[in-house]
């Protein structure tokens, strides 16, 4: 170890990552704010062919980075839809709205980064036990500030999950 790092290097290990799965999607949890010195928080998430990920929302403290590692990821950034493909890398600052999901009619598996980090893990299980019915979106409303994920209202990302069907 360096001893002018303020923490210790981060190791996860595939095989002993923690994931949690919903019906669309396996989130793995690879490194949390606790581990990193506050620097970052990272997680993969593999989402079934058009699986929905997140509704409209921004971060006040963290930048969300996208990095697609295969498939394919329609995201809206403020009111601009686009598609990442494999190997496209997407930053979206603090106060910037935005959406994802699977590409209509593709998978995807996406590593996000948040940086700084924050304690995130928690709000990820919590997501995964709302996909999976075993708590309440008022759940995820409530802990928007704990988070700092803030929800908005996207008539163009409503009108994206409408096309889906």
């Amino acid at each position: 170890m360096n001893e002018n790092a303020p923490f210790a290097p981060h190791l996860t290990r595939a095989a002993a990552a923690e994931t949690t799965a919903d019906p669309s999607s396996v989130m793995t949890l690879l490194a949390d704010s606790d581990t990193t010195g506050g620097l970052l928080t990272s997680y993969r998430s593999t989402f079934a062919e058009g699986a929905v990920g997140a509704p409209a929302h921004f971060h006040t403290k963290a930048s969300e980075m996208f990095y697609v590692l295969d498939g394919s990821l329609q995201v809206l950034v403020g009111e601009e839809l686009s598609v990442l493909e494999k190997g496209d890398f997407l930053l979206v600052p603090p106060h910037t709205p935005h959406a994802f999901a699977a590409a209509p009619g593709a998978e995807a598996d996406v590593l996000f980064v948040f940086t700084p980090g924050m304690a995130r893990f928690d709000y990820l299980r919590l997501l995964g036990r709302v996909m999976r019915g075993e708590a309440g979106f008022e759940e995820i409303k409530a802990s928007s500030e704990q988070y700092d994920n803030h929800y908005v209202d996207s008539p163009v990302w409503q009108r994206v999950l409408a096309e889906r069907g």
